[in-house]
């Protein structure tokens, strides 16, 4: 089954991709591994330049990738806009402080020095939605590229032009070849991928049966997993609030992205 631009707005079909078959994403993970173990040996300093670099491209490349992902899920375009420079402060800010997050810590113990020291994994795969499909890839991209790791992406199959996209602009910063690569695979390759020797941590943001399934995987082959599989969230409206404002910003909370937002308001508390 091939990756499909449609664009919601028209229905009309924008451009195909055809879906990797098991030997090219064998290859992929292959490739990042290799680059992997070079990356984890580079400096803070060296992942910070090209963090940021990354962030400046988001921002001069803002229409663009705003464009495309107008067309390829419907988000107005302000909106989209916004979600790039979300992506660009995640960049500077990971930039900024993962060196200082990852510090070894010392921890009392009756031994000489005891200190916990933070390793990177080694390859990332992150499974992820289309909803907002910059920010999801980056708020896990930036934090596990300046850790020392590899990602590879399996993004929701009507957006693959984002992929791609996100692909080029670790590549356009500097990012080795292969650190970070979009994998246009089916949902049924992705059990391979977490049993084999190449992945080493898997991520998911989606639904709870997803997350149910993702999980049972990773627990089988003991790979660490993080899930986000939505929320009920709740608007709460206390007794002194300026009603005509608190009733603007419920509407903005239940229907910002059309609705489809793992934290738009779910409940209403008078």
């Amino acid at each position: 089954m091939p990756y499909l631009t449609l664009n919601p707005a028209t229905g009309r079909m924008v451009k195909t991709f055809e879906s990797w078959d098991a030997k090219k994403l064998n290859e992929a993970l292959t490739a990042a591994q290799r680059a992997q173990i070079e990356w984890r040996e580079t400096d803070f300093s060296m992942r910070a330049k090209l963090m940021h670099r990354t962030a400046a491209l988001l921002r001069e490349r803002a229409t663009e990738y705003a464009a495309i992902m107008t067309t390829e899920m419907g988000k107005v375009i302000a909106e989209a806009r916004a979600e790039i420079e979300k992506c660009a402060v995640g960049c500077d800010f990971y930039a900024d402080h993962a060196e200082r997050f990852l510090a070894d810590e010392l921890i009392e113990t009756d031994a000489g020095k005891s200190y916990v020291c933070y390793q990177p994994l080694g390859t990332v795969l992150a499974i992820m939605p289309w909803n907002f499909p910059f920010w999801q890839v980056f708020r896990f991209a930036a934090p596990a590229l300046m850790a020392g790791n590899a990602g590879v992406l399996k993004h929701a199959p009507n957006v693959p032009q984002c992929a791609l996209a996100i692909e080029a602009i670790f590549r356009d910063a500097g990012f080795p070849e292969h650190l970070f690569m979009s994998a246009l695979i089916e949902v049924d390759a992705v059990p391979d991928a977490i049993a084999g020797p190449y992945v080493h941590a898997v991520t998911l943001t989606g639904s709870e049966g997803a997350g149910r399934e993702v999980a049972a995987h990773a627990g089988r082959h003991l790979k660490k997993c993080v899930l986000e599989l939505g929320g009920s969230d709740p608007f709460i409206v206390l007794r002194d609030a300026d009603l005509e404002f608190t009733a603007e910003q419920a509407i903005k909370s239940r229907y910002m992205n059309c609705g489809q937002s793992c934290i738009a308001a779910k409940r209403f508390i008078l």
